[in-house]
């Protein structure tokens, strides 16, 4: 790329005219060289700065939110494990109580076999015929 040539032939003036034509003519040079690369960089590091703030802030929400769902995770589960062993006991306990009363009713079966072959054999022998 050429560079235009930024000599120019300045009138003789004072000292702060000279100083305010020069100071303009650096800004136009400024503007003139690199227009778009020094406004992107400067406008790409303000990006960046914000960017990186917002990445921070939003790296701080996802670990909190992160956190969050994973105590809730924990108490759920917690809950729910808690139930089950909850309903374990009661099923062993009610099944203790069904198998008691099997265990009952056996017994009671077995003393009507007994009465009713006492009866039978009280009949036969008293000789009552069917």
């Amino acid at each position: 790329m050429e560079r235009p040539s930024l000599e120019f032939n300045l009138p003789d003036t004072h000292e702060e005219g000279k100083l305010y034509v020069v100071d303009s003519l650096n800004n136009l040079n400024k503007l003139n060289v690199c227009p778009d690369e020094s406004q992107r960089s400067l406008d790409e590091e303000e990006n960046t700065g914000r960017t990186r703030e917002r990445m921070a802030g939003s790296n701080t929400r996802n670990q909190r939110l992160f956190f969050v769902t994973f105590i809730l995770t924990l108490i759920i589960s917690l809950a729910l494990v808690s139930f089950v062993i909850f309903l374990i006991l009661q099923t062993r306990n009610e099944v203790d109580q069904i198998s008691s009363r099997l265990l009952s009713e056996k017994k009671n079966i077995e003393e009507l076999k007994k009465i009713n072959s006492i009866i039978l054999k009280h009949l036969n022998q008293s000789g009552i015929k069917e």
